[in-house]
């Protein structure tokens, strides 16, 4: 009996020791894991501080920018309609063209977008760019994106003023750095209830979903003839820029959730994911890139809202313009600090 007993004790003894070298083994290889992740995480935060290097910085916009908000802060993204770097071989390019086919500078894309400090919730606002607004300290009305043409601090002005609300940051971006940025988080994913296309822009969706490169999320973002096929017709999106600042908000949202999702599971993406976009990208001066990318994380999580702007159609001389109604006062109230949000229309 006794010998038994000392042949289990002997089992257990093996058993246990194998247990030990087991937890040994995981600790050493959680160990190197740590080390690993920690020089990656050296050499990526090494690599993003060389990245930012690229980043260009306009000066003009620190007397323009308002100051520091305690509450929230509001950063104007702007998708300017720059064809600088188009490549002629890209296959957008016969949709986009090149330098030579745009007159004038505009911006293609005005995004305000809000952070809730205290809850880090993200609030986007897309701004039409046909609305009728008086340009700068110009004295004289146009559409908003031509106050692109003026220089970026002129944007500002002309948001700020025809908007009543404050601009703590100026992010902006051409088409070219918005292709190589959906492309380095590995495109994002629409998803549509009808075939979707718009002819111009070489935009086609299949129903259902499909995972956007850069070409086709740039001609998802410009799409304004945008159509779906319902009951075996292909029927024109009659809101036009109203509909197209809607998609321009969505995609926004899900290239957010997308870039911080893959960053998360991935640190060494993060290198890969700013290359995309910082030789594009054009910033004021006192934007932190790494705390401004930070602040997208609870896009992730789904801490976001969209709002849009209620607007009537005008016609200024020939041409067809948006002003702003009263409706929008709840929602600039809320954008301005001086209301709470209202309800998200999206």
């Amino acid at each position: 009996m006794s010998e038994v007993a000392t042949e289990v004790t002997s089992f257990a003894e093996v058993v246990a020791r194998r247990r030990q070298r087991r937890n040994v083994r995981r600790l050493v290889a959680a160990g190197l894991a740590l080390v690993v992740c920690a020089t990656g995480a050296l050499g990526v935060r090494r690599s993003l501080a060389a990245r930012l290097d690229a980043v260009r910085r306009d000066d003009s916009l620190a007397a323009v920018l308002s100051p520091a908000d305690d509450r929230f802060v509001n950063i104007l993204l702007v998708g300017s309609d720059s064809r600088e770097g188009a490549d002629p071989n890209d296959p957008d390019f016969g949709n986009v063209g090149g330098t030579g086919d745009v007159q004038g500078r505009r911006s293609d894309t005005l995004i305000v977008m809000n952070v809730e400090r205290s809850s880090g919730i993200i609030s986007l606002l897309s701004i039409p760019r046909d609305l009728w607004v008086e340009i700068g300290d110009s004295g004289g009305s146009d559409r908003i994106n031509t106050a692109y043409r003026d220089g970026s601090a002129v944007v500002v002005r002309t948001v700020q003023r025809a908007l009543g609300i404050p601009v703590h940051h100026y992010l902006e971006i051409n088409f070219q750095g918005f292709k190589s940025l959906v492309d380095a988080v590995g495109g994002v994913t629409v998803c549509v209830e009808y075939p979707t296309r718009d002819r111009n822009t070489g935009l086609f969706i299949p129903v259902g979903c499909k995972n956007l490169d850069g070409v086709g999320a740039l001609a998802w973002a410009r799409s304004r003839y945008f159509e779906e096929k319902i009951d075996g017709s292909w029927r024109m999106d009659g809101s036009s820029d109203i509909g197209r600042g809607k998609r321009q908000r969505h995609f926004v949202a899900l290239l957010m959730k997308t870039a911080i999702e893959r960053t998360l599971s991935n640190p060494f993406r993060a290198g890969t994911v700013l290359s995309g976009a910082t030789d594009a990208l054009l910033v004021d001066p006192t934007l932190d890139v790494v705390e401004f990318a930070s602040l997208m994380r609870p896009a992730a999580t789904g801490k976001l809202r969209r709002f849009a702007l209620g607007t009537y159609g005008d016609t200024v001389g020939d041409a067809s313009v948006l002003r702003l109604d009263a409706s929008s006062g709840e929602v600039l109230g809320f954008f301005a600090g001086t209301g709470p949000a209202p309800v998200p229309s999206e």
